[in-house]
């Protein structure tokens, strides 16, 4: 199965600008937080906001990010799980990600 979309958030930046360059060469789409992605960008790497791939703010000084359906739906769901993917499909938040 390929990888089709990676969330990248590091404390330590040393070597996420040559994986985040990787995981673009190999047509993987990157989503980021804050200072994560900022360093992506910065280095002409293109990557999503997580923010605006869940169309939830960050919050709380920055402290809650990727805590949304969207994200820990595409985590925690069981593929080949039927009921799972059903509530995958049929949940409109979570049918971007059934394909994490």
């Amino acid at each position: 199965m390929k990888i089709q979309r990676a969330l990248l958030s590091v404390t330590d930046k040393a070597g996420i600008v040559d994986f985040a360059q990787a995981l673009a060469q190999m047509g993987v789409e990157l989503l980021s937080t804050g200072g994560t992605a900022k360093t992506i960008r910065e280095a002409g790497v293109p990557v999503k906001d997580i923010s605006e791939f869940t169309g939830f703010p960050e919050m709380l000084d920055g402290r809650v990010k990727t805590l949304h359906p969207k994200v820990h739906g595409g985590l925690l769901y069981l593929r080949g799980n039927a009921q799972h993917e059903a509530t995958m499909t049929s949940t409109a938040s979570c049918r971007s990600i059934s394909s994490v």
